[in-house]
């Protein structure tokens, strides 16, 4: 049985897409497909919907150059919703932003968890707008020098934790080296996606071997 036959399709044929960015794992919109329209995603490998209003087909980025390139569709546990996890080319909304989801509409008191980006936007925010008694402000006062001086310290500092074979230290030690390092990325505006299209390009998976070990 086609994989696509297992899926159910609204009255009107069609079934919702929640397309979400593969690195950071925000969701950049909702959209829907019907059965044409998923198949042309699948057998080209970028994202092509289903225009509810325009009742056509239309390729993302065919226009804007925004193209949405897939990396895996997955359906929920009811086969009637999509969720695609998509590397992205430029913002997911007309109207320029990176997701379609920027409107607030309440808040509660629950904080969000720690991420690698949020950090980063803290301490571009310490950067554009210092803070008295901010270490993080103090750094980028001081300049490149001061902080290439504290990463090597932080560096020699892992050495000697990892040397030692002390785990608990070590991870401490190496959370200290990665902030500073973040710091002097900033200082020289580099950005974490610089580092993750680095790592990329040095992470080439063979999706032809993978699948033949499967077999």
């Amino acid at each position: 049985m086609n994989i696509i036959d297992q899926l159910k399709f609204d009255e009107k044929g069609l079934i919702p897409a929640i397309v979400v960015d593969g690195t950071t794992g925000q969701v950049l919109t909702l959209a829907y497909m019907n059965r044409e329209s998923l198949e042309i995603s699948m057998k080209e490998g970028r994202t092509c919907f289903y225009s509810r209003s325009r009742q056509e087909l239309w390729r993302k980025g065919e226009t804007s150059g925004a193209v949405q390139h897939i990396i895996d569709i997955t359906a929920d546990c009811d086969n009637d919703a999509l969720v695609i996890r998509v590397n992205k080319d430029g913002p997911a909304c007309h109207t320029g932003a990176e997701s379609c989801f920027h409107n607030p509409l309440w808040e509660g008191d629950e904080t969000p968890g720690f991420t690698i980006d949020s950090l980063m936007e803290m301490l571009q925010g310490r950067k554009e707008h210092p803070k008295e008694g901010s270490y993080t402000s103090y750094l980028f006062e001081k300049g490149l020098d001061k902080i290439l001086k504290k990463v090597g310290e932080e560096c020699t500092e892992v050495v000697i934790a990892g040397k030692a074979e002390d785990k608990a230290e070590t991870v401490y030690e190496i959370a200290d080296l990665a902030y500073h390092v973040m710091v002097l990325m900033l200082q020289l505006g580099i950005s974490l996606e610089d580092v993750r299209g680095e790592l990329a390009k040095r992470h080439v998976i063979d999706k032809k071997v993978k699948q033949e070990k499967m077999v």
